[in-house]
């Protein structure tokens, strides 16, 4: 029999929970990733909105807010989602479930046992959980820290003793930090770090800059002991390549739209300042 016309390079995987309940799971695909999970009966996934792929017949999908998971009013203002898609096996016998990343990432799996039960991710990075994982966002309160856009000060907390599925955007590096040893990595490259990794923000010339944005304007520097995921294409960063391609053609076959929406931001300046002109008088 001839060979399959595609390849999943990730074998299965059993995760093995604190309570001894076995987990069969597996990563399939390359670079836009999904994780097909195993559920035995009256076991259930924890999974962000929109991110089933696909599920057996037996699977039940519900849409609800989890208490455990800290969404409050923050996360709401930066126009995070509150809720969480739970899928459960009612059923007799096995079913399975597939969550997909919703773009071009790798889906890592993380045993947040061998993390001492907490983990620090870039902002959306959490995907799915099973068995005991908490979400939260958590904010720097360190004021040298604060970076603009939300990146910069919202991080995502993941804890618990359970196994969690994270996202990274393009090929993935392990870092393992000996005590004292520092490694400088562009904050938007993060993907993960443990608590125990000291992280100190470095601006690559004047901090006024580094407000409006740019590329490698923002430097974390990173002190260990623990561990780093460093992530080579930040979903940002390609999103911020896309629109360049698509707005760039734009300008080159209609340049006089630089010169129009110059013209309106003028009569617009000239109205509002007639219309003070004419208040005060």
């Amino acid at each position: 029999m001839a060979a399959p016309f595609f390849t999943t390079p990730f074998q299965p995987y059993v995760y093995q929970s604190p309570q001894d309940a076995i987990t069969p799971f597996q990563i399939l695909g390359g670079e836009a990733q999904v994780v097909q999970i195993m559920l035995k009966p009256e076991e259930k996934v924890v999974a962000r909105p929109g991110s089933m792929c696909f599920m057996s017949g037996s699977i039940e999908m519900e849409n609800v807010y989890i208490p455990e998971n800290e969404a409050g009013l923050w996360q709401w203002l930066f126009g995070k989602t509150i809720t969480s898609v739970v899928f459960r096996n009612p059923g007799p016998s096995d079913g399975f479930v597939g969550i997909a990343a919703p773009s071009l990432a790798k889906v890592l799996p993380m045993d947040l046992a061998m993390f001492n039960g907490e983990i620090l991710c870039q902002p959306d990075a959490f995907l799915c959980s099973v068995s005991d994982v908490k979400v939260s966002n958590t904010f720097d309160q360190r004021g040298r820290n604060m970076v603009a856009g939300a990146e910069g000060f919202l991080r995502q907390k993941i804890s618990g003793q359970g196994l969690a599925f994270i996202l990274a955007g393009g090929s993935v590096i392990q870092k393992n930090l000996e005590v004292g040893e520092m490694l400088s990595v562009d904050v938007s490259c993060i993907a993960a770090v443990t608590t125990t990794v000291d992280i100190q923000i470095k601006y690559n010339g004047p901090p006024r800059k580094a407000m409006f944005g740019g590329d490698n304007a923002v430097t974390a520097v990173l002190t260990g002991p623990g561990i780093v995921f460093i992530q080579s294409l930040p979903f940002h960063r390609l999103s911020q390549r896309i629109a360049r391609a698509v707005t760039s053609p734009n300008m080159r076959e209609n340049p006089k739209l630089f010169i129009q929406i110059v013209m309106f931001l003028f009569l617009a300046y000239l109205v509002i300042l007639s219309s003070l002109i004419l208040t005060d008088v």
